[in-house]
């Protein structure tokens, strides 16, 4: 497949066409979205150019917040991660967080692989701790494209449960009972969206030593 060559000035123009046909739709569509935001969603998915959250839903702008890194990691450390579930959770009140991976992840891959890359290996690091909590399984897989496919679901699965972990998410239960996180693969080769059924709407299930009590008890 041919790599798309886009200009600087195509983006811009690009930009203008938008606008256009937004008007065109809603004359006062950006009078509306000027006003603020209203979303019921947190996105935290791939940086993969393939997998934009609001066309993946067909949603409007407004509809989603979003973040996005290499291979939609929630890392308890991540500032930038836990700033913006703090915002869209206690500000925006969310109901709803999604993990979306994507199956044939460039980052996945480069987890499992054995190559340097720079510094990009820090981070990748993350990865490979889900693959040797799962080595047993992953390790049985002999087909690279399926083990990098099942390390995907893995890899969503495990951020779910990083997500519940923090406080951000469980004082946010102790206050509202709409919270839930979800856990979604994208098939690139149909668009469509696996649903992993790892929904999670409580603490009840996370162990002690990851369930929290109030900072005053």
């Amino acid at each position: 497949m041919k790599k798309p060559q886009h200009t600087y000035e195509e983006l811009l123009q690009g930009n203008r066409d938008w606008v256009a046909k937004q008007m065109a739709a809603d004359p006062d569509f950006f009078t509306k979205l000027a006003k603020g935001q209203n979303p019921d969603v947190l996105w935290i998915g791939c940086s993969d150019s393939r997998v934009p959250a609001n066309e993946v839903t067909n949603s409007k702008p407004g509809e989603v917040f979003v973040h996005r890194n290499i291979a939609n990691m929630c890392v308890h450390s991540d500032m930038n991660m836990l700033s913006v579930l703090d915002y869209a959770v206690n500000v925006l009140k969310v109901k709803h967080v999604i993990v979306a991976g994507h199956y044939n992840c460039g980052g996945i891959a480069a987890a499992l692989s054995s190559q340097q890359f720079g510094l990009i290996d820090n981070w990748l690091r993350h990865i490979k701790d889900v693959y040797r909590m799962h080595s047993d399984e992953l390790d049985k897989i002999e087909n690279e494209a399926d083990k990098i496919n099942r390390l995907v679901e893995l890899n969503v699965v495990e951020q779910v449960y990083n997500l519940c972990k923090t406080t951000i998410v469980q004082n946010a239960w102790k206050k509202r009972a709409d919270l839930e996180v979800h856990g979604w693969v994208i098939q690139l080769d149909s668009g469509f969206v696996k649903d992993l059924n790892v929904s999670v709407s409580n603490a009840d299930n996370l162990g002690k030593v990851f369930s929290l009590n109030k900072l005053d008890e």
